[in-house]
Formats: structure tokens, C-alpha cells, sequence
């Protein structure tokens, strides 16, 4: 459709997660317009995240080190592990500064349809870390569906034997919902997880 480097351009822009084709089409072109400086910068950094980023060798966060910046945090409360299927997950959980424990990422979560078993995930590399370290609890904070659901069941079963506590995050209504509009699944969750008040 376009000259040669614009239209691969567009093609690997529209491989993105998030991107469709007229996204790409206009990302591509506005990259065109810029200052070549600042186009530069931009494939500079993008670069720089594949040479120097690796995973952390003990939770699987991403860090430029061996160990990621939170694992080397001193202050942390080494007794709790928050089990998540993305790195992208432990920044959600560090914005509402409620959990001050280590995290341990999975890579994804149990989905047979496309192929992720247990052997797919890091579910090994958690069983080491629990043997090695003197883990009191781990919160299952995996996504709210299907695919999160059952890897917290599996998991679950799984560390049960092992005495350490597991937990899951309650899952529910969001703060300024309507009643009215909230299905079934949820509302039935927000129910069960209901708490006394005044306690």
C-alpha cells in the first residue's frame, strides 16, 4: 500500500499488542513527521530495553541486574510471596503500597487451549524458592478469570502440603460500582468475600 520502509514500518508497528491497522498507519507516519532526533531516541531506547533488561533470577520481575531491585530490598518482609502471572502485576500491586513482601512472577497462567501447562509456567522455580526460603505465606494474586481462577485452584492444591499459608485476593465489586450493573460472578464473589463491619 505505502513505499517499501513506510509500509514495513506499519507492519511491525501492527504487530504490537494493542495496535490494529490504522494505528500502526498513523503511529508510523507521525514518526515520519518528527525530528529524526527524536525518532531516533525512540528506536535508541527500544534498543537499549532488549540489550539490558533481563529477568530477575529469584522472582522473574524484570531488572537490569541478576537481581531485580525489589528482591534486593532489605526492608521487605521476606515471610510473604506474592505469586502474579506478569511483571506488569507487580506494579499494580506496589501502587497500592499495601503488600511489602517479595513477589514471584509465573510467565503467564494455566491455559490448555493454548498449549501453557504447568511446565510452562514457573511453578518449579516457586516450589525451590519456598524449600530455600523461610516463606510463612503466599498471596495467589493471579487474574480474576478463567485461566487465572485455575492456576490459583492448581497452585493451591499444590502448596497446601507444604505448610505455608495460602491466600487468595478477594475479588468483587470496585470502589464507585453500581449494583445494577455488575454481573453475576462478581456480585456472587463480593458476597462471599463479604466482612463483618465494625471490626
Amino acid at each position: 500500500m505505502f513505499a517499501g520502509p513506510i509500509q514495513d514500518l506499519v507492519d511491525e508497528l501492527g504487530r504490537l499488542p494493542g495496535i490494529g491497522p490504522k494505528s500502526a498507519q498513523r503511529i508510523a507516519f507521525h514518526l515520519l513527521e518528527v525530528e529524526k532526533d527524536e525518532a531516533l531516541r525512540l528506536a535508541a531506547a527500544v534498543v537499549q530495553v532488549k540489550d539490558k533488561i533481563r529477568l530477575c533470577e529469584r522472582c522473574f520481575n524484570v531488572s537490569e541486574a541478576e537481581q531485580c531491585t525489589i528482591c534486593l530490598d532489605s526492608r521487605r518482609d521476606a515471610t510473604l510471596v506474592c505469586v502474579v502471572e506478569d511483571p506488569r502485576d507487580i506494579v499494580a500491586v506496589e501502587r497500592t503500597r499495601e503488600f511489602n513482601g517479595f513477589y514471584h512472577v509465573l510467565g503467564g497462567a494455566l491455559n490448555p487451549i493454548d498449549g501453557i501447562g504447568p511446565e510452562q509456567l514457573r511453578i518449579r522455580e516457586l516450589l525451590r524458592r519456598l524449600g530455600d526460603e523461610d516463606v510463612k505465606e503466599v498471596i495467589l494474586c493471579t487474574n480474576p478469570n478463567l485461566e487465572g481462577e485455575a492456576t490459583a485452584m492448581y497452585l493451591a492444591r499444590l502448596l497446601a502440603p507444604l505448610g505455608v499459608t495460602v491466600s487468595r485476593i478477594a475479588s468483587g465489586l470496585p470502589v464507585g460500582g453500581d449494583l445494577e450493573y455488575a454481573d453475576e460472578l462478581t456480585l456472587g464473589r463480593a458476597l462471599a468475600g463479604r466482612r463483618i463491619v465494625g471490626q
